[in-house]
């Protein structure tokens, strides 16, 4: 009995010996001085726009120096303050076996570059948060013209904008075809967007942000289709804005033209029809504005020189419906005006 009690009191004596030069170590390696500082930036994809030396400078400038004491090193008042540079994500420090504190920064990834109306210029990451330009260094990322403010507290519509340029740009970044093709992205009054392209002068308008993924899909085989068969120059303009369609505008068609008085005629003839004939119900044939992407055998990718309307087979052309309810209207003026006129005969008989 006596022999475990005294075999128990050595493991104890034993564990207490340990902690004690546990603790005495740690406390003489915090009045070691501090042998060096080494800073790693790490970028997500070689963009580098932190300068070393300035993040040197910047943590011995708060506290942090060779040959002063490990334990009067603030650490977390010097890793919140370099989680204060724009350009850092995040900041880890700490000292190693010799004494040298380590910097370890995961420097933000650029998605977007921004230019303003009022002549500004800024990066943007993932989160949407604005990262200053380097004067030695620039990123290769999709450029967007005239945005409206330069605040870094975006308005409500000023945030809904930069979410629609976050999606965009990483589309763009995802796709290695795109990414080399697209020299810059501008921003419509309307706030939808045109693409200008590196080859090519055409512009194409991508319109609103909805359904990105699709309308990029039928720019592609659009491209794919046009390359092939080598009369990529003869576009001027490239449209996906509507669901489903690709409208492209041969250079030099000229715009369909509108014939008011013809239209104001046309108003004019259906207003009176409606005021003979109230009891009559015309039904209006749905019809889809879009242009249609015609396909020929001498032309794979043409183009019809005027608008189209896309009339449904079950219903009339509107035209037709306009001239067949202006002459049932007046079927039935003559048929009444017959009718009056036989009855006041009879009653002049009478």
């Amino acid at each position: 009995m006596w022999k475990q009690r005294i075999i128990s009191s050595l493991w104890w004596l034993l564990g207490l010996c340990l902690c004690g030069l546990f603790t005495a170590g740690i406390q003489y390696k915090k009045h070691l001085p501090c042998s060096d500082i080494k800073v790693n930036i790490e970028s997500v994809k070689g963009h580098v726009f932190i300068d070393e030396k300035e993040i040197t400078q910047l943590i011995k400038k708060n506290g942090a120096a060779i040959g002063k004491p490990i334990s009067e090193f603030p650490l977390k008042q010097l890793e919140s303050t370099l989680k204060q540079q724009p350009w850092i994500y995040n900041v880890e420090l700490f000292f190693d076996n010799n004494q040298v504190l380590n910097v370890s920064i995961l420097e933000r990834e650029p998605l977007a570059r921004i230019f303003t109306l009022q002549g500004n210029s800024f990066y943007i990451d993932s989160s949407g948060m604005q990262l200053p330009l380097s004067n030695d260094y620039s990123a290769r990322v999709p450029m967007f013209t005239a945005f409206t403010s330069t605040k870094k507290r975006l308005s409500k519509p000023d945030s809904l904008l930069m979410e629609d340029i976050k999606e965009i740009a990483t589309i763009i970044q995802q796709d290695s075809f795109w990414n080399a093709q697209v020299s810059q992205v501008n921003i419509t009054t309307n706030k939808t967007f045109e693409i200008i392209p590196v080859l090519g002068d055409q512009v194409i308008m991508l319109g609103n942000a909805d359904s990105l993924q699709s309308k990029f899909d039928r720019l592609t085989a659009f491209y794919k289709q046009v390359w092939s068969k080598g009369g990529f120059e003869k576009y001027e303009r490239i449209s996906v804005e509507f669901n489903g369609q690709i409208v492209a505008v041969k250079r030099g068609e000229p715009k369909p033209a509108i014939d008011t008085a013809e239209s104001l005629r046309l108003i004019s003839a259906m207003r009176s029809g409606e005021d003979i004939v109230k009891d009559t119900i015309a039904a209006t044939p749905s019809v889809s504005t879009p242009l249609a992407l015609s396909i020929n055998q001498s032309d794979s990718l043409t183009m019809p020189t005027t608008k189209t309307v896309v009339v449904n087979k079950s219903t009339k052309p509107i035209s037709t419906i306009k001239q067949s309810k202006l002459s049932l209207a007046a079927k039935r003026t003559v048929k009444e005006t017959k009718k009056a006129v036989k009855k006041s005969r009879k009653k002049g008989l009478g």
